[in-house]
């Protein structure tokens, strides 16, 4: 089959995985959709491919849009959608960003094995829940004040390692060290900064998690070993962003876009995709406010990061070094970065959109941290609650394919108002742990029902498109074990 039609739709077969919307009316680019047979049936089922189509109309918009193979439909721009503006003639979107400014996984490994945790896991999963804070509103590691955010905001990383919430290690291994230096603390208002102050070091609610896993899985041994994976060994996966601070930022400059920028919204099919035009002031405000909430958003996971290894040092009477606890990697998944691609043979400076999407560099690049630069970077994508999730590394074709990009996770299938309907929370609570050996622990059973595994597309398939294209290499996969929400 060479063309599929969804809702209108037309979409023409590249080659494998590889799917176009041919340019057309006001599109600007064409869109691409990379996903398998059965993955991009479900990415049709929805509004991601309209979304898709929209975004082409962008201003600046170069190549094409992008839709990662665990798309779905969002605000305006489609979850796992990417997409690269001329930094210079383009524009910047904070629809094409998302609310959660950086939201994103990083993952601890340990020296634990499998067997060191059997017969814990209650006790774990309690002490976890009861130390690591979660849930909406207020409530954090830090009860901060405005100074405190400030220095976060401009600082990122560095803060935590100035106030004993960090070593050197966790910097080294984090996306851009845990620092965006273009940030500008001054263009987040005081609005976000209240919201933020009381919330440094918090899980949230919704799909925000912290798993404890096991590796089950090696594919590629050469890259496990440089990323200190091994079958049956203990690691931890954190998801969050940057709460209402970074949810607050996004809503203050769409509305000023709206105010300012109207002519330009009103060539646009969907207001949520509201932008800026690069160069203006609107747009540097914007970078810089994005960049800030970004540092927040590393803070905010290094700090439940730190209270982890606090609450393994209690449970399991050893010091968190003594249990190599370090962290393999962080990576954002809702994040605009000027980057510098190849468009058509031509260097060129550019806004990368990523909306629910993950860095996917390939060795060699300097972006990549030293630990793994001749391997490639690490990619964590998460499954659902029971099943599991993968680290990656960056495949060698995802910079002439997605600008550096690969997907973030299973995508969902379901809307959490669907899933509270079809699902009993304290029924798949029971279930995963007598049927699969996975505790959880949440603020409510409506939580759990709205991330019950069956909300979510097949993570297996996910992985296997993006692998077999090349943009990100599986190396391993890990179950989960212990899982607390918000």
């Amino acid at each position: 089959m060479t063309t599929r039609e969804f809702q209108g739709v037309e979409l023409e077969r590249v080659r494998e995985h590889v799917w176009e919307i041919p340019r057309e009316g006001d599109m600007r680019v064409p869109a691409r959709v990379l996903a398998s047979e059965a993955l991009l049936e479900r990415i049709g089922d929805d509004k991601t491919l309209q979304q898709l189509k929209n975004a082409t109309q962008l201003p600046g918009m170069t190549k094409y849009a992008v839709c990662m193979p665990d798309g779905h439909q969002g605000y305006g721009f489609p979850v796992g959608g990417v997409g690269a503006t001329d930094a210079e003639d383009g524009c910047i979107s904070p629809g094409a960003v998302g609310y959660d400014i950086n939201c994103g996984v990083r993952m601890m490994k340990t020296s634990l094995s499998y067997d060191d945790l059997q017969g814990r896991e209650e006790e774990l999963v309690e002490a976890l829940f009861a130390n690591i804070p979660s849930g909406l509103g207020g409530g954090g590691v830090v009860e901060g004040d405005v100074d405190t955010v400030e220095a976060v905001l401009e600082r990122g990383m560095d803060w935590a390692l100035e106030e004993g919430y960090a070593v050197r290690d966790d910097l080294e291994h984090c996306e851009d060290e845990g620092f965006r230096p273009d940030a500008d603390p001054d263009a987040v208002t005081q609005k976000a900064k209240d919201r933020g102050k009381n919330q440094l070091g918090s899980l949230g609610s919704g799909n925000h998690f912290l798993e404890v896993q096991r590796v089950t899985d090696v594919y590629r041994e050469d890259v496990a070993d440089s990323f200190g994976l091994e079958p049956d060994r203990i690691v931890v996966l954190i998801h969050c962003g940057s709460r209402g601070l970074g949810h607050q930022t996004c809503n203050d400059y769409l509305r000023r876009i709206e105010k300012e920028h109207g002519d330009l919204l009103s060539d646009l099919p969907d207001k949520e995709l509201a932008a800026a035009p690069a160069g203006s002031d609107l747009a540097e405000e914007y970078y810089g406010a994005m960049c800030a909430a970004i540092n927040y958003a590393w803070v905010n996971r290094q700090l439940i990061m730190h209270r982890t290894r606090r609450v393994f040092e209690r449970v399991f009477g050893r010091d968190w070094e003594e249990m190599g606890m370090y962290l393999l990697y962080d990576v954002a998944h809702n994040i605009a970065k000027k980057e510098v691609h190849d468009v058509d043979g031509e260097e060129k400076e550019l806004y990368v959109h990523r909306k629910g999407a993950t860095r996917a560099f390939p060795a060699g690049r300097p972006e990549v941290p030293k630990a793994y630069r001749d391997v490639g970077q690490p990619i964590i994508i998460p499954g659902s609650m029971g099943a599991g999730s993968y680290v990656l590394r960056g495949g060698e074709a995802s910079m002439a394919e997605t600008f550096g990009s690969t997907a973030h996770g299973a995508g969902r299938l379901m809307s959490r108002t669907q899933a509270k309907q079809d699902y009993w929370g304290e029924t798949v609570q029971k279930e995963l742990k007598t049927q699969q050996k996975i505790y959880v622990k949440a603020q409510s059973g409506a939580t759990i029902a709205e991330e019950a595994p069956g909300v979510y597309k097949d993570v297996d398939e996910v992985v296997r498109a993006s692998d077999e294209l090349g943009i990100g290499d599986k190396v391993a996969r890990t179950f989960p074990v212990c899982n607390i929400k918000g």
